[in-house]
């Protein structure tokens, strides 16, 4: 070795000569010094075995389409092949980045796969060094390779990533959503809620319900990633482009209300499947398995009005302005009508903002004067439960307004994100002054103040009124909180009610899957790459925000207006067909109302 070479250049060398690992296929069987390796149980010095890549290695740059931050210097990411892919790790503290020392690295054969132990890591692109420790086992399982690293340092470790090449380009399926080509773009995928991947500037960034990606590179390959994790943590996928193959970072981060210096990743898993289904079902077992989420046709918290429904109503209110769609007369005027068109008992209703001003009289949920008080509200829900129908009010699991002098009571609860810095409701223009609002910090139903402000309101609304469910606003809004878990908050919440008001069925906004396993049914579905990832658990209806007959409007929601379609969505998702009513559905479009009906009507063979 030229000891005249710098660090840098040595890995900026070694990175170079390893561009020909390219063209490896993925999960090809190990050979050469691999197998050789594998069939030993003595350890080996990681400089016979190891590949010197960088952050830039095997990549486009600079990047060709769109595209995300990334460091402007060639970062150290020494590492391991095995069957046909390459690993390695990096960590991340609240204060740097780590990455592995190659020189303190070593390599361990194991049948079946291989152990990496590297005693020292090193920061500022390779020129410092830093005490700590990490460990992976690196196996192949059947037909996938499974991996998991485990790492301890002085410092507490906000996230783990494992960096893996070799995985083909293809069009992408995050969680079983539909398959997208990104070209030559970026992909940023983020479980649950972006795992805070959706507020960053520029590239493609998604949200998926599950934290699995398959790319398919041709009608029989099927190539999958997946992380089995048995607790809502925040998990991300990012996606960069090289001529050949994509370099993928798969992020753990540790739950934001811990502070440790230790960290175990979950187990991440990859392979190879002829179609959709082999690729997916093993992530599904394990999600089965690890959140204890039930069949839809078995599972004991859907009532039975629920199971024979054929449609839903979305009867709006009052527009965060003060506008008011329909009053809750008129609420009953449609009902009354639409009893005459499909039997009562077929048709759920939701009744967005039935409690005044659109999230603005977030959390106080009382009814509203102008809308027809107590009286009317009673009226509402006791005639139209008379009728055959069944009713749920809307509450938002999130959101409040800190102007509402009731704030003082739960204002522990606001959200702040695992660095600390505060996560506000303030995406939404309401005023239409072309600025986002901010008046509504995020709430964290994790936080007890919080949670049990909810259940007094929601119980409230219940004994008053006698509703025979509640909603959900946001309920897949999680956080990697710094006081609490906003999953395990939510799961307490919706048994603490059902505790107490068996009969009163839950429903929810924005699914994620371990909310499966105690929420039945929600809007929106969209794995319609591969159905059974949400149909085979639970059921959906469309947004409030569905286009309403006529010119499509979007009711209370802040989208204003979308194409309206007048065909009911497809009977092979099994999402129930929704119509949404605003001010002048029911007078202007009464007639496309009832060809809506018809179709739902013939879906569901009702006479």
């Amino acid at each position: 070795m030229d000891n005249n070479l710098s660090r840098r250049d040595l890995l900026k060398n070694a990175a170079g000569a390893s561009l020909a690992l390219a063209g490896i296929p993925a999960l090809a069987e190990p050979r050469g010094t691999e197998t050789a390796a594998a069939a030993s149980a003595e350890p080996s010095p990681a400089s016979d075995r190891i590949l010197h890549l960088t952050s830039t290695s095997e990549v486009i740059i600079p990047p060709r389409g769109a595209s995300f931050m990334k460091f402007s210097y060639d970062f150290p990411e020494p590492a391991v092949q095995f069957s046909g892919l390459r690993f390695s790790f990096r960590l991340h503290t609240f204060e740097n980045t780590y990455g592995l020392d190659w020189q303190a690295m070593t390599i361990e054969g194991v049948p079946g796969g291989l152990n990496l132990t590297c005693t020292q890591l090193v920061w500022a692109g390779g020129q410092q060094t830093a005490p700590g420790k990490l460990e992976a086992r690196i196996r192949k399982q059947q037909d996938q390779i499974e991996w998991s690293a485990s790492a301890e340092m002085e410092l507490p470790i906000k996230s783990i990533v494992a960096i893996v090449r070799g995985v083909p380009r293809g069009k992408i399926s995050a969680g079983g959503l539909p398959f997208r080509d990104h070209k030559d773009d970026e992909v940023l995928l983020g479980y649950p809620f972006g795992a805070g991947a959706l507020f960053l500037e520029r590239g493609m960034a998604t949200m998926f319900n599950t934290p699995l990606a398959v790319i398919q590179s041709s009608s029989a390959d099927f190539f999958y990633l997946s992380a089995h994790c048995d607790s809502v943590r925040a998990h991300r996928f990012y996606f960069q482009p090289g001529e050949n193959a994509y370099r993928v970072e798969m992020v753990y981060e540790q739950a934001g209300w811990v502070k440790s210096t230790k960290l175990d990743s979950p187990l991440w898993c990859a392979g190879r499947a002829g179609n959709m289904e082999r690729a997916c079902r093993p992530h599904f077992a394990h999600v089965e398995s690890a959140f204890h989420i039930p069949d839809w046709e078995t599972r004991t918290d859907v009532a039975p009005w629920c199971r024979e429904a054929a449609m839903a109503i979305n009867l709006h209110g009052m527009h965060w302005t003060g506008y008011i769609f329909n009053d809750y007369a008129r609420m009953l005027t449609i009902l009354e009508w639409l009893a005459t068109q499909i039997p009562p008992r077929n048709v759920f209703v939701l009744l967005p903002a039935w409690d005044g001003r659109f999230y603005w009289n977030y959390p106080l949920y009382k009814t509203d004067a102008r809308m027809g008080g107590d009286e009317g509200f009673r009226r509402l829900i006791h005639e139209g439960q008379k009728l055959g129908y069944h009713l749920m009010p809307m509450f938002g699991t999130n959101c409040a307004n800190r102007l509402h002098p009731e704030f003082s009571q739960y204002a522990d609860a606001t959200m702040s994100q695992i660095d600390g810095d505060h996560f506000d409701l303030n995406w939404v223009d309401w005023d239409n002054d072309r600025h986002m609002e901010g008046w509504s910090p995020y709430m964290n139903v994790g936080v007890d103040s919080w949670r049990n402000w909810l259940f007094n309101r929601i119980s409230d609304v219940i004994e008053r009124f006698g509703i025979d469910a509640y909603f959900l606003d946001i309920v897949g809004g999680w956080e990697n909180n710094t006081q609490a878990d906003c999953h395990e908050g939510t799961r307490r919440l919706v048994a603490q009610l059902r505790d107490k008001y068996p009969k009163v069925m839950v429903f929810g906004e924005m699914h994620y899957d371990a909310l499966l396993s105690f929420i039945p049914v929600f809007h929106v579905q969209r794995e319609s790459a591969y159905w059974p990832a949400y149909t085979k658990y639970a059921r959906a209806f469309q947004h409030l925000s569905h286009p309403a007959p006529g010119r499509g409007s979007s009711g209370l929601h802040e989208s204003g207006f979308a194409p309206f379609d007048p065909k009911i969505v497809s009977a092979e998702s099994q999402i129930i067909p929704t119509i949404t009513v605003v001010d002048d559905t029911f007078d202007r479009y009464r007639d496309v109302m009832k060809d809506l009906i018809l179709q739902a009507k013939q879906r569901a063979k009702i006479a």
